[in-house]
C-alpha cells in the first residue's frame, strides 16, 4: 500500500500534535514535517515532497492563502484546510486558490475540541489517493470559453427548465466557475446538492450571488422553485421536493443512517425526477463515491436527460465515474464546456460576439 506523507502546517503547537496524532493512527500514513507558519510551510513542502498537506489559514508572517498560491503555482500539492467555520468565507476563498477540500474545526480556540474532527480528517486522507491535482492553481477556478455567454434565445421546441446538480470533492470551485461566467439570468431554474457540512452552505451560496446573474441562495424548506434561481441544499440534511398548490416547494429532510453523502444528491434528483420527468437535467460532476449513480436511473426512467462531467476535469472521477457505468448518461462534458452544453439542453444559444 502506498505510504502517504504528510505536512502538517498549522500556527499552534497544540493542533500541530493533534494533527500529527489522529493522521498517524491510519496505516499506510507519515506525518513528514510540520510548520508553524507559511514561510516555513513553503521550506517543509519544497523539501519534502509531501503527498497531501493539512493547512490552517490564519498564521503569522505568511498566512495559508500566500502559501497556496506560492505551492499551486510551484509544486502543486493536494491541500486539505483545517479551519474553524467562523472562517467560512475564507475557506471557500482557499478552495479558488487550489485546496482540495475542508475539514472544519469546532471552535477557533486552541481546545480538546479539535479531537471531534478526528473521523472526518482521517475519510478526507483516504480521498487523497483519488485526487487528480492539476498543475496551476488557476486550474481549481475553471477559465470557460467564451462560447459559454448565452442571451435568452430559444432555439429548440423540446422544453427542459429545471437543471439539479450534484457535486462533492471539487465541486465548490467548479460551480463557482460556472455560474460565474453567466451574465444574464435566464428562464430556468437550478437545484444543487452539494457535499458539505452544516453551517457553511449560505456562505457559500452568498458568494455564488456576488458572482452570479441568477439569485443564489441556500435553500429553505418550502421555499418554491423559480425560475432565474439556484437554490443550494444546506449542509447536513436532505433537499426534496413535493408539489404544493401545483408548484413544486422545497421539503428538507433529515438524512437517514443510510445516507452516507449528504445533502443526498440521489435523494435530489428521485425527487425531482417524480415532479418535473421529462423537463428535468440531472448533472453529476467531481466528487467522491457513488452519490447520484441511483438517482440519475430514476431520472432517465422517467424521461428526464442525463449529464456527466468528463474525467480530464474532475479532481476526483469517482461520482461522474459510477453515472457513466450506469449506461443511462446523456452527454459527457468537461468543465470548460459544461454551462454550454446545459443551456444548450435547456434550448438557448451562446451570445454573437
Amino acid at each position: 500500500m502506498k505510504v502517504i506523507r504528510v505536512v502538517v502546517v498549522d500556527d499552534s503547537a497544540y493542533n500541530r500534535r493533534s494533527i500529527s496524532k489522529m493522521l498517524q493512527e491510519m496505516p499506510g500514513v507519515e506525518v513528514v514535517g510540520y510548520a508553524a507558519n507559511g514561510e516555513e510551510g513553503i521550506r517543509r513542502i519544497m523539501d519534502l515532497r509531501p503527498d497531501l498537506v493539512t493547512l490552517d489559514l490564519e498564521m503569522p508572517r505568511m498566512d495559508g492563502f500566500t502559501l497556496l498560491r506560492i505551492i499551486m503555482n510551484s509544486c502543486p500539492t493536494p491541500v486539505i484546510v483545517v479551519s474553524s467555520q467562523a472562517g467560512d468565507e475564507k475557506v471557500f476563498k482557499a478552495l479558488e486558490l487550489g485546496a482540495v477540500d475542508f475539514v472544519p474545526k469546532p471552535t477557533n480556540k486552541i481546545s480538546t475540541e479539535l479531537l471531534k474532527i478526528r473521523e472526518n480528517l482521517q475519510e478526507k486522507v483516504r480521498n487523497v489517493l483519488h485526487l487528480k491535482l492539476r498543475g496551476r492553481a488557476s486550474a481549481a477556478l475553471p477559465k470557460l470559453s467564451e462560447g459559454s455567454r448565452f442571451v435568452s434565445s430559444p432555439v429548440v421546441a423540446d422544453k427542459t427548465d429545471i437543471v439539479a446538480i450534484g457535486a462533492s470533492t471539487g465541486g465548490p470551485p467548479a460551480l463557482y466557475g460556472m455560474f460565474s461566467v453567466l451574465t444574464r439570468s435566464l428562464p430556468i431554474s437550478v437545484l444543487v446538492s452539494q457535499h458539505m457540512p452544516p453551517g457553511f452552505t449560505r456562505a457559500f451560496a452568498e458568494r455564488l450571488n456576488r458572482a452570479s446573474a441568477f439569485e443564489i441562495r441556500e435553500a429553505a424548506h418550502g421555499d418554491p422553485v423559480l425560475p432565474g434561481q439556484v437554490l443550494i441544499a444546506p449542509g447536513g440534511c436532505n433537499m426534496l421536493f413535493e408539489q404544493v398548490d401545483g408548484r413544486a416547494v422545497v421539503r428538507l429532510q433529515e438524512p437517514s443512517p443510510a445516507d452516507r453523502y449528504i445533502p443526498s444528491v440521489d435523494a435530489m434528483f428521485v425527487s425531482l425526477a417524480e415532479i418535473y420527468r421529462e423537463r428535468l437535467l440531472a448533472v453529476v460532476m467531481t466528487g467522491m463515491g457513488n452519490d447520484g449513480s441511483r438517482g440519475i436511473r430514476a431520472v432517465k426512467a422517467a424521461g428526464g436527460k442525463v449529464m456527466a462531467e468528463a474525467e480530464e476535469t474532475t479532481v476526483v472521477f469517482g461520482m461522474p465515474r459510477e453515472a457513466i457505468a450506469t449506461g443511462v448518461v446523456d452527454r459527457i462534458v468537461p468543465l470548460d464546456l459544461m454551462v454550454r452544453e446545459i443551456v444548450n439542453t435547456c434550448g438557448f444559444m451562446p451570445a454573437k460576439a
